[in-house]
């Protein structure tokens, strides 16, 4: 796997020492122990591998296996078509018929853009998470794409929404384009300390050079940069102070970019990294610097607020919350390049 801790590689280089060692005090002992002891140093190299990996313990994410998911039956406005369109979310497997503002079914950590809007009094929506058959159950499959609401003399709307699937929850209906990370409640509570993230992954890149910010009130302009599919993994520490605000120090981290098309990847295994790392040889500042990502949480008066990153815990800390977040793009809302399209199934913790 792609990740094995420092302490286990220490261990490895200890019993190829010890191979050595035997080898050259091989003249002045007895040709029969000789040859024994050295069998028993190649058995336990042969073996190391498989020892560190029965020690794991892989720990699913509740509904992580994308099986099971509740599917919406929302009903858009008569001035835009009248069309009943279909909302997914992971959860258990249950049909909801209606504009009912959506509250995580069965338990379920998860949360994703898809999302009813009612702006105006216009009832719209927009999908741009889907399941996907794989082998005998399904995957989740994230989009980015261009959505449209046209309404003569009313609203004239075009936005581009990226596929995106969080731990948290999100607050319905939407009523507009402005503040819409503030809907989002992002991260939730967790206090162990996992060394990896583990997940099987699909991505196919649109192959665009640069992106696009389409806002839906401003016009169509150029990001600079290719687009890519993101895996944000971050362990907080939070508190609030008497004003509500909710303040973070960083305890763990792993972030991987998805930069060019791939088939199927199973057991992907990243490494969190705990403390400040912004020493360390994989810190890249775009993706993993304090307040990447711009994440909102709902404090304990129910008012939805950004969550305050200001500064890296001591390596040995516990957190309070776990962020995690797969999404098809690059940039944050309203930038990407349509047609990414990002797949995630089996996500789990590894100890």
């Amino acid at each position: 796997y792609p990740v094995y801790c420092e302490g286990k590689r220490q261990k490895a280089k200890g019993l190829l020492a010890l191979s050595l060692f035997l080898y050259l005090c091989s003249a002045k002992m007895n040709n029969v122990v000789i040859m024994k002891m050295k069998l028993v140093a190649v058995m336990a190299l042969i073996a190391f591998p498989f020892i560190a990996y029965a020690q794991e313990k892989v720990v699913p994410l509740k509904y992580g296996n994308m099986d099971q998911w509740v599917t919406r039956k929302i009903h858009e406005s008569g001035v835009i078509g009248g069309d009943t369109k279909l909302l997914y979310e992971v959860g258990p497997t249950k049909v909801i018929e209606g504009n009912e503002a959506y509250v995580n079914q069965g338990g379920s950590p998860w949360a994703n853009s898809n999302v009813m809007a009612k702006v105006m009094g216009i009832v719209k929506t927009n999908t741009s998470v889907y399941p996907e058959r794989r082998g005998n159950g399904y995957c989740a499959r994230l989009e980015t794409h261009i959505e449209s609401v046209k309404v003569l003399g009313l609203v004239n709307i075009t936005v581009l929404a990226s596929g995106s699937m969080f731990l948290g929850d999100m607050k319905e209906p939407i009523t507009g384009t402005k503040d819409g990370e503030k809907a989002l409640n992002s991260g939730v509570k967790f206090t162990s300390r996992p060394k990896a993230v583990r997940y099987d992954y699909k991505v196919q890149m649109s192959g665009e050079a640069n992106r696009i910010k389409q806002t839906g009130f401003s016009r169509k302009s150029v990001v600079p940069g290719q687009d890519c599919a993101i895996m944000t993994c971050l362990l907080q520490k939070r508190t609030e102070d008497a004003n509500g605000n909710i303040i973070a120090k960083r305890v763990g981290t792993a972030v991987v970019r998805y930069s060019r098309t791939e088939g199927w990847n199973d057991k992907a295994t990243y490494e969190i990294k705990y403390g400040d790392i912004t020493h360390d040889s994989s810190y890249d500042p775009e993706l993993m610097k304090l307040g990447v990502g711009g994440y909102y949480a709902r404090n304990s008066k129910g008012e939805s607020v950004l969550i305050q990153e200001n500064g890296w815990a001591d390596s040995d800390e516990a957190p309070t919350h776990l962020i995690l977040q797969f999404t098809s793009s690059l940039g944050g809302a309203f930038v990407g390049s349509p047609g990414n399209k990002f797949w995630i199934d089996n996500v789990c913790l590894v100890y």
